[in-house]
């Protein structure tokens, strides 16, 4: 959510913002709310006129006066008060409704651009395998290995699932630990094992409501399944106030993800890519708006770490303008060589937001003991997605006899395994 003093006092930045997004929001349509919203709350000093006048009421009659005409008098306010109070309650119901809408402002160093085909590549590391033999697709490695079950999963669930079996379902774990181990002994992360149901305020907390509800599963019951760690990392603090000195605030937490992927047919079908459950280590951090930047990069060499240990290549993407989503004000993406798809694929995603999701949680500090309290800033990022990452390893570290290598940083997590290998016949 943004300040709506910027709607009054910064328009044009906004609407700057909107255009560079190739957003069609319609702020002159927030701003024209905004005015009649606060043209409507004239309607207290009504109210207050009201009042005053059945004290003289009172009083008159007390005296053995005459009140008749201002009886008549508080009988036009009351009507006038009772259109008015319609009136705002519609007009702030339509804004508060459009300010969960707009989108944030994007930092300065977000490139311009209307898609994914405008994003820059920032760094890279690590050279591409070069094999000698054909090499295949995760999926099909998985199956020939038989440690994932697409069709058995189609069965119990439907499509877009995968079951892990045997080493494949220990390897998915081994990742999970180290992941967990590494941020929390090495990068000082402190470790949350949070719900994975939120109720619909935390997923307004950090934006996933209203916009993309359509995305979400939701109970009967009304809770939503997470479609991410960041959304109950992000409420962890949801309505407090911090002290400057607990700040920072850092977190990770390995979950279960959900997400309907509603707008994602035809994307990337195939394999462990995009699914409708899949586990993720989130790392979440909450900041004074001081030290975002910085926190933010190194928030991105944590993750980094995770796959120069496992020595997969990738390269960081820098989202522009278009591609940005509606909640971060800066975004890079990870994204690890796939040889058996032939494509770089996205591997997580590292995000700051400002503070537009802490006034949506209203998560403040106090800057000084006495000050007045401010918005922290929240920014989140995966480290990793562990699906995916069980899909690279596949992919990079097959060999020509059908196994698989197990990473090196692995195999302490494995029993010492060192190879993958095909069941017995």
């Amino acid at each position: 959510m943004l300040d709506r003093n910027l709607l009054r006092e910064q328009p044009d930045l906004i609407r700057e913002a909107l255009n560079n997004r190739g957003s069609d929001f319609d702020l002159d349509r927030l701003i024209e709310l905004d005015e009649k919203r606060r043209e409507l709350l004239g309607v207290e000093q009504l109210r207050a006129m009201r009042n005053e006048l059945s004290q003289q009421i009172g009083q008159i009659i007390r005296d053995g006066g005459d009140a008749e005409s201002l009886k008549a008098e508080v009988a036009a306010l009351k009507d006038q008060i009772g259109g008015m109070e319609g009136e705002l309650a519609e007009v702030e119901a339509e804004f508060e409704q459009m300010m969960l809408e707009i989108p944030n402002i994007p930092l300065a160093e977000v490139p311009i651009g209307e898609s994914e085909e405008d994003n820059v590549v920032v760094k890279e590391w690590g050279e591409p395998r070069q094999f000698d033999f054909e090499v295949l697709p995760h999926w099909e490695i998985g199956e020939k290995l038989g440690i994932l079950d697409f069709e058995g999963a189609a069965r119990i669930a439907g499509a877009r699932f995968v079951t892990s079996i045997g080493a494949g379902a220990t390897l998915e774990r081994a990742l999970i630990n180290f992941m967990l181990d590494t941020h929390t002994r090495k990068h000082g992360y402190t470790e949350v094992f949070p719900p994975f149901l939120a109720n619909a305020t935390s997923l307004t907390g950090t934006a996933n409501l209203p916009k993309f509800e359509d995305d979400l599963f939701k109970t009967i019951d009304g809770y939503y399944l997470i479609p991410t760690a960041e959304v109950p990392l992000t409420n962890m603090h949801q309505g407090e106030i911090l002290a400057a000195e607990d700040l920072p605030k850092h977190y990770c937490a390995y979950t279960a993800c959900f997400r309907r992927e509603a707008g994602a047919a035809g994307r990337e079908s195939r394999g462990m890519i995009r699914l409708h459950q899949f586990h993720k280590v989130e790392l979440m951090k909450f900041v004074t708006p001081e030290t975002a930047d910085e926190e933010l990069h190194k928030l991105m060499t944590d993750a980094e770490a995770i796959l120069q240990a496992l020595a997969l290549p990738y390269r960081v993407v820098a989202l522009c303008m278009g591609d940005l989503g509606a909640q971060p004000r800066q975004t890079f993406d990870p994204e690890v060589w796939m040889p058996g798809m032939q494509s770089w694929v996205e591997i997580g995603s590292w995000s700051q937001y400002g503070d537009y999701q802490a006034r949506r949680c209203n998560t403040r500090y106090r800057p000084a003991p006495e000050a007045k309290p401010e918005f922290v800033h929240t920014m989140n990022g995966s480290g990793l997605a562990t699906g995916r990452t069980v899909a690279a390893i596949l992919e990079n570290y097959q060999q020509a006899d059908g196994t698989v290598e197990v990473p090196e940083a692995l195999r302490p997590y494995m029993g010492g395994m060192p190879v993958i290998v095909p069941p017995l016949p």
